[in-house]
């Protein structure tokens, strides 16, 4: 196979998914000559619809086989019919379309299911697999126990031609479901549970969206994920991080299906990466379900949803989306990422396209008294400190043409009678308070200047109206609020969407424990959570009757606005009419979530890059309870870094698995929990005994394992629940220090780098990053860093 040249692969600052472990996989590959080509593929389940999980995968997906100049394929993994649907598949199409992706290479499991029904076949005739048929419950038993291997059942020695007859029989329709299904016969000592002879089909009498009544025998996920990815000459088949146990079946599928020496080409290969949770958010799609059927929400594609329909809805574009799924990052373990960073990614991109204009969301009437006759004004779309520098210094309009910043107006009248918002006026002012009061002054936006000189109030005590005097422009003014003209701005529906829960972790809360007997694909055979719901927010919608400008009357309908002080909005594709316009929030200025003080003004829309960076990077923190704060000074007392202090002292369930250890023990555990086992925990499903933990951080701290493969082995321990040491042992993970092994090691990347070598001789010692990364990764990251340091000085000379 010839090798792909090193300059086709693309330099860390081209590409667009951030250099990490999987692209150090696919870099080697192409190098070493093992593929010429990428190819990878992103398989959701037509179960439900897409949602901010999906964009970050499909991310990772597509965009790293744009970035070496491959392809990906769409294909819908449709091998359940129960709860499969059309409507499901169009709706993840449609996504994917949204957010960018060539679905041009569309493929469906259900296309493959004469094709993997002969591979099923062909593992019968080689005696690789047996059809059982002992009920589900025994199935289970016989497999054991974790510390007991499994027990061959009395029909695991049935011949070829016996299985045969029975397999075929079964795709005939001759069995009820349950009666028997077809297993691979691999080991059933195996420490992994998935290849304790794991099912490949069952039968199951269910129609089917695309094939109907063709077939009453399904295949397993197992056994047609891997099967669908070497048909479609997938490269690199990348899955998130609950999968690693099921990696040992797909790689005994293509041994024994696809071996290089018969089909002439590398088979694929599974990497699995963190899944990434969002704070305030479900994206278990029974839970999603659960929302929909009970109206907690309106639908799937309701704007508070975490689905990418929903997110469509509510006005986001799919530039953010792409930009939130580039900045989470992919590592090899779980991490929940705050809100915030995709509330920003929406912000950041918004503030750049979002034309200014005003509109009043909770109106209060305002009489100018002295006002005589109306009058236009022109006023800008893009304030000074809202046009950005750089590009072409342009701006857009609403209808999409971008001018020069002094040619981007809009007429606004003004008339006698004006709304404000009600809450820019109050009788008894706090102390700060900067917009109106009795006999108090304010500016109106690009108007002027208004004295309050009367309040008239309705029956039920509150202000109905205020009279005021429009004063010269040299008068004080205290602040400065928008309007809308009462008698010329259009009347409209608003609905002001926030998180729909209160919580970060909702579906964490109260969960039950996880059954490690269960499988976990897609979290739809985890336990219910019966407690989630209890956590909705009940002002997640907020539904008023405001005004918006004429202007917006007369641009297009999927123009986005930002309406000064009030937030990003666009109307709602579904419900809005041209006679009754109904806008959505898409968000809000500024995060109201964290922690902020009281009365705060909302800060500039535009601030220099190095400033946005900062912000970006600094910690968002909603405030902590009375009961939190002294659970935070104390972990603090005790030698806790402040991040982890917070973040335990929020979540009972994580101090409590650190209750009882001394504290050099807390300071060494706790990041280790909040990093790498928080989400097990909030889940009910960790797997990870206290004193296994502490084991294994010791084994990192006296240096005989590094973080790196501490990590990967605390995510195996999760899915498979052995004792991480014990992994370590079984592996034989432990740093390698031994001299004659590391000599070895790196006379072999050097002789693989003569040119490197050369350069480094030649003086350019910056080279001795790029060689102890290459001896870390010859050795699987085993390598005693301090021992390659000082051999590879002494090689190098």
């Amino acid at each position: 196979m010839s090798k792909l040249p090193v300059d086709l692969i693309p330099a860390p600052e081209a590409r667009r998914v951030a250099p990490n472990f999987i692209t150090e996989v696919i870099d080697a590959d192409l190098k070493a000559g093992r593929h010429v080509s990428v190819v990878t593929r992103f398989p959701p389940e037509p179960n439900g619809y897409a949602h901010l999980g999906h964009a970050f995968a499909s991310y990772l997906d597509f965009m790293t086989a744009l970035d070496y100049g491959g392809v990906c394929h769409l294909r819908l993994d449709d091998t359940n019919p129960e709860g499969e649907t059309q409507e499901y598949a169009d709706s993840i199409i449609h996504d994917m379309k949204w957010l960018g992706w060539d679905t041009s290479r569309l493929f469906y499991a259900s296309d493959y299911y004469e094709q993997l029904y002969g591979y099923a076949e062909q593992l019968i005739r080689k005696g690789l697999a047996y059809v059982e048929s002992v009920s589900g419950e025994e199935m289970a038993r016989l497999r054991g126990t974790v510390d007991k291997p499994g027990t061959p059942s009395p029909y695991r020695s049935r011949s070829v031609e016996e299985n045969l007859e029975l397999f075929r029989r079964m795709r005939a329709g001759e069995f009820k479901n349950g009666d028997h299904a077809l297993r691979a016969k691999i080991d059933l000592a195996n420490a992994n549970f998935k290849l304790r002879d794991p099912v490949l089909y069952r039968i199951l009498h269910a129609s089917h969206y695309r094939t109907g009544n063709k077939w009453c025998i399904y295949p397993m996920y197992d056994f047609a994920h891997p099967i669908s990815d070497a048909i479609e000459g997938i490269t690199h088949s990348m899955c998130s991080l609950e999968f690693i146990d099921n990696r040992a079946i797909y790689d005994w599928l293509m041994d024994n299906l696809f071996p290089q020496a018969q089909t002439g080409r590398m088979p694929p290969r599974q990497y699995e990466f963190g899944r990434r949770s969002l704070e305030y958010t479900v994206v278990s799609k029974r839970k999603l379900r659960r929302l929909v059927s009970e109206k907690i929400v309106t639908g799937w594609n309701d704007p508070r949803m975490p689905t990418l329909s929903a997110l469509r809805r509510r006005g986001a574009t799919p530039e953010a989306a792409r930009a939130f799924a580039a900045q989470i990052g992919v590592s090899r373990t779980n991490r929940t990422v705050d809100l915030v960073v995709l509330e920003n990614a929406i912000r950041d991109d918004l503030s750049a396209r979002a034309p200014r204009v005003m509109a009043v969301t909770q109106p209060l009437k305002v009489t100018i008294l002295n006002l005589e006759a109306e009058r236009t004004l022109s006023l800008s779309y893009w304030p000074q400190d809202a046009v950005r520098e750089g590009g072409d210094g342009r701006v857009p309009l609403p209808n999409g043409e971008r001018v020069a910043p002094e040619q981007a107006v809009r007429e606004v009248p003004l008339t006698r009678e004006i709304v404000i918002e009600r809450e820019d006026f109050s009788a008894n002012p706090p102390k700060g308070f900067k917009r109106l009061t009795p006999g108090g002054t304010v500016r109106l936006r690009g108007a002027g200047i208004i004295r309050c000189d009367e309040v008239i109030t309705g029956a039920d005590g509150e202000p109905a109206e205020l009279r005021v005097t429009l004063l010269d422009e040299d008068a004080k003014a205290s602040g400065v609020i928008h309007w809308v003209s009462a008698t010329r701005g259009v009347s409209v529906e608003f609905r002001l969407f926030d998180r729909l829960f209160t919580v970060p972790n909702p579906d964490g809360e109260v969960a039950p424990p996880h059954d490690p007997e269960q499988p976990s694909h897609e979290d739809e055979t985890k336990p219910l959570n019966m407690d989630f719901l209890s956590y909705v927010n009940p002002k997640s919608l907020v539904v008023t009757r405001g005004m918006v400008e004429p202007s917006v009357a007369r641009d297009p309908a999927d123009t986005r606005y930002q309406f000064e002080r009030v937030g990003y909005f666009w109307r709602d594709p579904v419900d809005s009419r041209a006679d009754a316009p109904v806008f959505n929030r898409i968000i809000t200025l500024k995060d109201t979530w964290g922690r902020k003080e009281e009365g705060a003004e909302p800060r500039a829309q535009s601030k220099p890059k190095a400033e946005k960076k900062a912000d970006a990077a600094a910690p968002v923190r909603a405030p902590l309870s009375s009961e939190q704060e002294p659970v935070f000074a104390r972990l603090r007392e005790r030698g806790v870094s402040e991040n982890d202090a917070y973040l335990l002292a929020r979540e009972p369930q994580l101090t409590a698995y650190l209750e009882g250890v001394s504290d050099a023990q807390l300071v060494s555990l706790a990041p280790w929990v909040v990093n790498d086992l928080a989400n097990a925990i909030r889940e009910g499903s960790n797997r990870v005994a206290r004193a296994d933990l502490a084991a294994l951080v010791g084994l990192v701290s006296e240096g005989g394992i590094s973080a790196r493969i501490a990590k990967d082995v605390l995510a195996e321990a999760q899915t498979s629940g052995e004792a991480p040491v014990r992994i370590v042992e079984r592996k034989g993970l432990r740093v390698v220090s031994d001299e004659g092994q590391l000599r070895t090691a790196i006379q072999g990347v050097l002789d693989a780098n003569p040119a490197k070598v050369a350069e480094y001789r030649g003086g350019k010692k910056g080279l001795m990053g790029f060689f102890t990364g290459q001896v870390m990764r010859a050795t699987n990251g085993q390598a005693d860093p301090k021992a390659v340091a000082r051999l590879l000085g002494e090689l190098l000379g």
